[in-house]
């Protein structure tokens, strides 16, 4: 279902830094391996059940992830935070969390940590968090709110940031939906 697209139109995306979202979980983890191997030991423990979990909440992740990107690919619109979005996607990856990617980023993090074996990247991973949160997602969501409105407001009532819908039970679903804002042509 598609909604008719808004009027108001902007030339640039979110203000968020340049930098990639998923350096932000790859310099918290590097950060937790240089405390590991200079740090006291904080193994997690041993064994293949350990990894094998590791294994299964990594692949998760990155499945998760890659479903997110795919999703926006169909929908030729942007990844990119500071790019202008050109649709508000609500199904699919985007039904379960307003955020696939960076949830498949956090879940990638937790696997790779449970593989890894140690606390200390556990102990960074709420940086990388926060990092994302503050830096990426608040700006994100102040500019999916101004571009989409109603429609994002409606969308942000069923569906939590990081993962899971609010309310499932069964009146309380909105449709799946997909708003797109037309491209400027060269004679606006």
């Amino acid at each position: 279902m598609m909604l008719p697209a808004p009027t108001k139109h902007s030339e640039a995306g979110a203000r968020v830094l340049p930098i990639p979202p998923p350096l932000y979980f790859g310099a918290a983890l590097a950060g937790g391996m240089a405390l590991s191997s200079t740090g006291p030991a904080a193994n997690i423990g041993s064994g293949v059940a350990k990894s094998a979990v590791g294994g299964v909440v990594l692949v998760a992740g990155v499945a998760l992830a890659v479903a997110g990107i795919a999703q926006v690919r169909r929908a030729r619109t942007t990844i990119v935070p500071h790019r202008p979005v050109t649709t508000l996607l609500t199904s699919g990856a985007y039904r379960i969390s307003r955020n696939p990617m960076y949830t498949g980023l956090a879940l990638a993090y937790l696997g790779c940590t449970l593989i890894i074996g140690s606390w200390w990247p556990m102990l960074t991973w709420p940086l990388a968090l926060l990092a994302v949160r503050v830096l990426v997602i608040g700006p994100e969501e102040r500019y999916l709110d101004t571009r989409f409105g109603h429609a994002y407001h409606e969308y942000r009532s069923h569906t939590r940031r990081w993962i899971g819908r609010y309310g499932l039970s069964a009146g309380n679903h909105s449709p799946a939906t997909r708003i797109v804002v037309p491209q400027r042509s060269s004679r606006d």
